[in-house]
């Protein structure tokens, strides 16, 4: 049954809003949504809920923050952060996300529209042969278990000492490329099998290879620095590995609840105290597929610099083609922040949402055919939203809907009326991501911006586009 919360939405200011925890009974912190008035009216019913039903879990600290790209989601709406004491609160895998560290690496070159467009039919053709896409796609890598087992530990270092990029490529990724503490003896064998033959593979759904061409700077900053300026977005996740481990630690979180006796509105809400041996468990397998994410993104960024090379006839280092940043969604990290005047170690659950820290890059993707921003992260981002900001435009359909109002032939025709070149596997799979499936970037960042929890740098729009 719908509770209707957003009637109970309160406005603080014009990108503000709150249900106070006095609205419903059981709330132990806030609701907050940070939107404009219009991207509000976007917002169903059933993710408002969802966020308020986040705000009953032991634990929380306030408030539990809805982004402007939020959506009805699995338990936690996506485009949502939600934090918990390290001692009194708990860990979920739900409200983490079945795509951990689905995530975004940017590549710059010193390359512009100019430059490819007599290849860019060539090029995109190129890219599209060399990393495998589509659904269950399998890579061309063959690891053994034990190389799998140090992807699972060191991420995108595993894939720079086997000669896929650079040190600098890890300087320029969140986390350094890896997080510590990972524990391959804690993801089981269905999830490892999963994972052998598709790393370097993108897979389906939302995830893509752009290229991009700058149109506007608004503070030169991290190399990106022209207009027309080729840029490079690989957005992708942690494939069947990280589906599994999520999958297998809802299960053992849904006997968690029963175990510890916690009370939960919602069953997808499934958790475990943050100090015991289920909370920690899946926090060290999730840490696994968050590497292995990560490393994933790093062997493709190789490739792509590999055809770039074959296509211009030029070393990538001749064309600058540097990272500009890596960065996850769908994670859950402890981190330090100040609570109630006090600096405090809380588990913060980026769902469907991007870290956002002083001075450091935000990147939020567009729908296919739309712009794609790269921002700087905030010292308001720290106050209002855990250091967290949007991580794309957020969809406004399913994709039952999109596949329904959508043939992939008519998407694919009205991209290239627009001189973006688009391929997948399947027609299918660009019907179910036509960008009218989305909200409008534009207004997403518009908020996120004048909102101050990120700053715009540059915008990119997409010339080249590979789905999986």
């Amino acid at each position: 049954m719908v509770i209707r919360m957003k009637e109970k939405l309160q406005k603080i200011n014009n990108y503000e809003w709150i249900i106070p925890k006095s609205a419903r009974t059981g709330m132990n912190a806030d609701a907050k949504i940070i939107a404009s008035e219009t991207m509000l009216k976007s917002i169903e019913d059933e993710a408002v809920q969802q966020l308020t039903n986040v705000a009953m879990l032991p634990g929380v600290i306030n408030p539990v923050v809805g982004l402007p790209d939020m959506h009805w989601g699995y338990g936690l709406p996506m485009g949502a952060v939600g934090a918990f004491d390290a001692e009194k609160g708990i860990i979920s895998s739900g409200l983490c996300g079945f795509d951990i560290n689905c995530g975004i690496n940017l590549i710059r070159t010193n390359l512009t529209v100019k430059d490819i467009e007599q290849k860019k039919k060539e090029l995109i053709d190129a890219l599209y042969n060399k990393v495998p896409v589509g659904v269950g796609s399998k890579g061309k890598l063959r690891l053994s278990s034990s190389e799998l087992d140090e992807v699972l530990i060191k991420g995108s270092a595993w894939a720079v000492k086997n000669g896929y990029g650079t040190a600098e490529d890890l300087k320029a990724t969140e986390e350094g490329g890896y997080m510590e503490g990972a524990d391959p003896s804690k993801v089981s064998d269905t999830a490892k099998q999963r994972g052998v033959p598709q790393l370097g593979t993108l897979g389906a759904g939302n995830h893509f290879l752009e290229v991009q061409g700058v149109t506007d700077i608004f503070d030169a900053s991290w190399g990106v620095e022209k207009k027309d300026q080729i840029m490079i977005m690989i957005h992708c996740g942690s494939r069947g590995l990280g589906h599994q481990v999520a999958t297998d630690y809802l299960k053992i979180q849904e006997q968690a609840v029963r175990k510890y006796n916690i009370k939960i509105p919602d069953r997808q809400l499934a958790c475990a105290p943050a100090t015991s041996k289920e909370g920690q468990d899946f926090f060290a397998a999730m840490k696994c597929a968050v590497n292995y994410s990560f490393a994933n993104r790093q062997v493709m960024t190789h490739w792509v610099r590999e055809v770039f090379e074959n296509v211009f006839k030029k070393t990538w280092k001749d064309m600058n083609m540097h990272t500009v940043y890596g960065i996850c969604h769908n994670i859950v990290k402890l981190e330090e922040h100040t609570i109630n005047g006090e600096k405090k170690k809380v588990y913060v659950h980026r769902k469907g949402a991007t870290r956002s820290f002083p001075d450091l890059p935000v990147l939020i993707a567009g729908s296919m055919g739309t712009s794609s921003y790269l921002l700087k992260g905030t010292e308001k981002a720290l106050q209002l939203s855990f250091g967290s900001s949007a991580h794309g435009a957020g969809r406004t359909m399913s994709r039952e809907r999109a596949i329904k109002e959508h043939k992939g032939e008519h998407v694919q025709r009205d991209l290239a009326q627009k001189g973006i070149l688009a391929k997948a596997p399947k027609f299918i799979s660009l019907a179910e991501e036509a960008p009218r499936a989305y909200k409008d970037i534009e207004t997403v960042i518009e908020t996120v911006h004048n909102s101050g929890i990120s700053t715009k740098v540059a915008r990119m729009r997409p010339l080249g586009v590979i789905k999986g």
